[in-house]
Parts: structure tokens; C-alpha cells; sequence
């Protein structure tokens, strides 16, 4: 009993010298955390809003008259590229650029209000699609009012002595991550959404710029308030320890990857190969795999300037490939135009939208209700044999008793007869598009059109 009271006499002489046994010792933010991902986020979709360039008003409320189109096209999740002010000073063309920021809690009266932002998320959360916002870490624009009221925030160029600019993109200067009260007001500034609109993530903006600790203390306080979706712009074959922090990452390997082969004719066996890079990191996020979004679009060209014919086909791959598939605004209603970036220049629909829009919706509304699509380690893919090695493209998605056939001609041949020799596949599937009944145990021959694609699931 007297080693009790000893004790409890020198808590209370520690107490008094200011250490409080309860409080836990500093986090080191250094170390790896491990983050777990959203349930919902393993079988979304995300699709990316250009809310200037959408309607001809360009704003929220605008928008909102879109989202039972969008619900019923089966989008999980809308991301908003960044919905903040954007700064005057060194503006690009008339109306500058969504990434040079000039206050991290206000709205871009471009848009509307905050009110209307509120709104537009909770009906969006109504239709039971999540909402994330475009998050801008990096840099700020030149004249964002930490520049006034805290200039020890920014990163300095030692030959001026001014800001540093970001990487030779003038409209913007870099922060700095090295001051600890910087790193807290922009998790303020980030919690600012999450508490005021209910969002229910981030997509952060060049993640892999940002120290990875940041990141950890970032998610680790806001996932405290609310559990959220992180998606961050990186390529995990580029930068796999940012996988630790965010849920899904960039595949601009395959983006890339897939634009030479087409243009060069190049060989599948260079497609396959970047896959197996990609299926050699053993971890348990997400990848994102798109044909387009807004860089990619204004400044690189459509996704038909790039990939041809081949387009469609990337978009069977992208709903269909263990993962999350990412659609840009105006894919799903054919837009071929390259959209300004820095003025206003509104989406237009192409001569086939409505060919696109039910393409579209067959193959977001199978992400998100088939089984054996989601994206998680329950789910098993096998690559499966063809006689046609060089230009076909066979995987089979299988979940317990759930499973999904996809076969994708990778090339410019009509009229391609192969058969999948592989054991791996038997048994009666349907062909989604068709409806047909195919019992691969007795017959399994195929004939395909050029950059034609085919969707089974088993009965």
C-alpha cells in the first residue's frame, strides 16, 4: 500500500511541474501511419466537374440541375475542380487559373455562394452520390491574403528575395511546409469544408510536391472529424510511399503508356508490361485510370486527338481494371473540343452524345453494382491465354460465385477470329450489350472488330 501513495504523491509533484500523465507524448509525424480505406470508395466511380466550363452560367446552381442526369449515368462521386477565389495578380487570361487560390475558406463568386455550395453537396448527398473538392497545397496565387497577413508562410527566392514561384508557372508561389503554423492553417483551412459543406474528401492537387508528412498529420486530425475519401495526384510507380496516406493515386504510366502505343503501333506486350509494374506493388489503394481530365484535355488534346479509335476501348479497361475509373466533364456526352483553361469556353456535346451517354452509363452503373468489380482483395483478376496474344486484351473478375468477363481488341484488325485456350474459363456467362447466353465450357470462340470490346458476366 505504501508504494500506492508514493505513486499517487508523485503524480501530483509531476502534475504541478506541468506534465499531465494523461496527455499522450507528441505525434512524429515522420513515421508511417496506417490509413484505412471508406468502404463506399471501393466501388465509386469519380467524376471530375469543370463547373465554369459545364453550362453557359458556370455555376453551382447551374450544376445542381444536372445531378439527377449524373446519379442516373451512375457516378459515385463528384470532384470539384478547386471551388476558391482565384487571385488577381499575375492572372492568366480573363478569368485566371482554378489553381491559383487567393483564400482557402471563401467561394469563387464566379460560381455563387457558399450557401449555394451547401446546398448543392447536401442534394448531391440526397441522390447518394459523395462529393470531394480539388485541395491546392503547393502554392497559392500572388496576392492570397496569407501573402499579407502571413508572408513567414511562403517559401522566398534567394536570387530575389520575393516569393518563390512554383516551378516556373508564374501565377503561383510556393509555401512553406518547414513552419509548423503553416501546416496547421491549412488543416484549419481544409476542416473549414468538412465542418461548413459535409464533404467527403479531397482530391489534393500535385500531392507528390508535398512533404508525405504533412499528408499523415493532415488525415490523421481530419479523418478525427469526419472519416474521408483521399485522392491524391501522384503515380504510385513514381512515388509508392504516398500510398501510406491516400486512398487512391494517378496512373499517368498507363495514360502515357497508352497514348504511344497507339500512336507508335507499338506492341501490347508494352501495355502489359507497365500493368505488371503496376500489379507488382503489393498494397491495398486504389488506382485511378482515366483517358482525360482537365490538363489533359486543354493543354495534351481530347481523348480522341490521342487515342483514336481506342478511346472506347480505354474506357471498358478503365471501368473494368481492379481500381476506380475517373470520367472528365462532357466524356459522357462525346465533347470533342479542347475547353480554355483561363476563360470561359463551355463544354459542347459531340454529334453522338447520346451514343456516348448510354455507353457510359452501361459501364458506370456495372462499376457500381456487379460484384466482382470491386476494388478490393476479395476480388481476384486472372489474365487469361488467347491465340491472339498480340492483340487481345482477356481478364476475368471474380468475387465468390460473382464473376466478369472483359475482352478488349488492342488493335486495328477487323474481323479477328482468336479463341481463349484457357482453362481458367468455363461455364455460362451473358454478353452484357447483347443479352446473348455464351456456355464457354463448349464454345469458346471469338470474332471482333477493330478496337471492338465484349463484357460477360457469369449466369
Amino acid at each position: 500500500m505504501r508504494w500506492l501513495i508514493g505513486i499517487f504523491y508523485l503524480c501530483i509533484g509531476l502534475t504541478a511541474c506541468g506534465f499531465d500523465s494523461r496527455q499522450a507524448p507528441p505525434k512524429n509525424y515522420d513515421m508511417p501511419i496506417r490509413f484505412e480505406t471508406l468502404d463506399w470508395a471501393r466501388q465509386t466511380s469519380i467524376y471530375e466537374v469543370n463547373v465554369r466550363q459545364y453550362t453557359p452560367a458556370g455555376t453551382f446552381r447551374a450544376f445542381m440541375a444536372e445531378l439527377p442526369r449524373l446519379r442516373d449515368l451512375g457516378v459515385g462521386t463528384l470532384w470539384f475542380m478547386p471551388i476558391t477565389p482565384i487571385a488577381e495578380k499575375q492572372r492568366k487570361g480573363s478569368l485566371g487559373s482554378y489553381y491559383a487560390c487567393s483564400d482557402y475558406t471563401s467561394i469563387n463568386a464566379e460560381f455563387g455562394t457558399l450557401a449555394d455550395f451547401q446546398e448543392l453537396v447536401k442534394k448531391a448527398h440526397d441522390l447518394g452520390m459523395k462529393v470531394i473538392i480539388d485541395w491546392v497545397a503547393n502554392h497559392t496565387g500572388w496576392d492570397h491574403r496569407w501573402t499579407r497577413e502571413h508572408p513567414d508562410y511562403y517559401l522566398r527566392d534567394s536570387t530575389t528575395g520575393d516569393f518563390k514561384i512554383a516551378s516556373g508557372m508564374d501565377d503561383i508561389i510556393e509555401l512553406n511546409f518547414g513552419n509548423p503554423a503553416l501546416r496547421k492553417a491549412m488543416i484549419d483551412a481544409m476542416q473549414f469544408w468538412v465542418d461548413e459543406c459535409d464533404i467527403d474528401g479531397f482530391r489534393c492537387d500535385l500531392a507528390f510536391w508535398v512533404e508525405l508528412p504533412f499528408w499523415r498529420e493532415a488525415r490523421e486530425k481530419l479523418d478525427a472529424v469526419k472519416p474521408l475519401f483521399w485522392f491524391g495526384e501522384y503515380d504510385e510507380l513514381d512515388k509508392p510511399e504516398y500510398a501510406e496516406v491516400f486512398d487512391a493515386s494517378y496512373t499517368w504510366t498507363w495514360m502515357h503508356g497508352a497514348k504511344d502505343f497507339y500512336q507508335q503501333a507499338g506492341p501490347l506486350d508494352s501495355l502489359l508490361h507497365i500493368l505488371d509494374r503496376y500489379q507488382s506493388i503489393s498494397n491495398d489503394r486504389l488506382r485511378a485510370w482515366f483517358t482525360t481530365n482537365h490538363d489533359e484535355n486543354s493543354w495534351n488534346g481530347t481523348e480522341f486527338e490521342k487515342y483514336g479509335s481506342m478511346a472506347k476501348t480505354l474506357a471498358v479497361f478503365s471501368a473494368t481494371w481492379p481500381g476506380v475509373p475517373l470520367l472528365y466533364s462532357g466524356q459522357e456526352i462525346g465533347n470533342r473540343k479542347r475547353i480554355d483553361f483561363f476563360d470561359k469556353d463551355t463544354i459542347q456535346a459531340g454529334p453522338d452524345a447520346a451514343m456516348f451517354t448510354g455507353f457510359y452509363r452501361a459501364l458506370m452503373q456495372l462499376k457500381k453494382t456487379h460484384p466482382a468489380l470491386r476494388a478490393d482483395k476479395s476480388v481476384l483478376i486472372e489474365r487469361l491465354q488467347t491465340t491472339a496474344p498480340a492483340s487481345v486484351l482477356a481478364y476475368l473478375r471474380k468475387q465468390g460465385t460473382s464473376a466478369l468477363l472483359v475482352v478488349l481488341n488492342f488493335s486495328g484488325r477487323s474481323d479477328l477470329h482468336f479463341e481463349i485456350n484457357d482453362p481458367r474459363l468455363s461455364g455460362k456467362f451473358k454478353n452484357v450489350a447483347s443479352g446473348a447466353l455464351n456456355d464457354f465450357s463448349q464454345e469458346r470462340a471469338f470474332e471482333m472488330q477493330a478496337w471492338d470490346h465484349l463484357i460477360y458476366t457469369a449466369e
